[in-house]
């Protein structure tokens, strides 16, 4: 069945040449890794596009993905090209983690989504690096003392996903350089602070949507950095 998206629909397409490089930040792209297109910019890697705090789903369970889709204020579908079929063909979605989660607990009567849920949280904290996510965490609270409570924990964690190409994982990020910082919490705030993603999916427009939200950012992070 040939994938057939909604207007709304974002797609983000799972890479099939060996190698490339993303247009906007000139990050190595490989076999497997998802992309986004965006006209004659060409290639984009999930942290241009302001996707990489989306998890991929794969397809399965129309009633995971339904209720992830519902609980995701930002969401994409991914798509493989299939060169017996000639055709692209939907692999699942991108979600919120905490959409995710949601809809994954509210299957968890069934005996095999308890253990596909458990597997998942497996997963992400063996590509997590529990020292360097502390230290990563010690940094966000240095530069924003006033940052609540257990969301530097969150930042860290998702910015320091191993594999993942995101800001945490640079080398300057590396090196705790208040850039580094300052990219990770400034799209944690993007994400969950304002209605950045919704105007995201509305527009398809990153530019347009960060100007929307610049000025609601900015006055979250300067209340952040304010000394305790």
């Amino acid at each position: 069945m040939a994938v057939t998206e909604k207007r709304q629909d974002l797609l983000v397409f799972k890479l099939q040449r060996e190698a490339s490089i993303c247009e906007e930040c000139g990050v190595e792209l490989h076999k497997g890794d998802l992309i986004r297109l965006q006209g004659d910019k060409g290639a984009l890697c999930l942290e241009c596009a302001d996707m990489h705090h989306l998890e991929f789903l794969s397809s399965g369970d129309a009633a995971i993905t339904r209720r992830s889709n519902k609980y995701s204020k930002l969401k994409a579908v991914v798509v493989e090209w299939s060169r017996s079929r000639k055709r692209y063909e939907r692999q699942g979605i991108l979600a919120e983690p905490e959409a995710i989660e949601r809809a994954l607990a509210e299957s968890e009567a069934d005996s095999e989504e308890r253990a596909r849920r458990r597997e998942r949280e497996t997963l992400r904290r063996e590509d997590l690096d529990q020292k360097y996510v502390s230290e990563f965490a010690q940094a966000i609270r240095d530069y924003y003392p006033r940052i609540p409570e257990g969301v530097d924990i969150k930042i860290a964690e998702r910015a320091c996903l191993k594999h993942s190409g995101r800001v945490g994982r640079s080398a300057a990020a590396k090196g705790f350089e208040r850039d580094a910082i300052f990219l990770a919490v400034q799209a944690h705030v993007r994400h969950v602070y304002t209605n950045y993603d919704e105007l995201l999916l509305a527009h398809d427009n990153r530019q347009f949507a960060r100007r929307k939200v610049r000025d609601e950012v900015q006055t979250i992070l300067d209340e952040w950095r304010m000394p305790v």
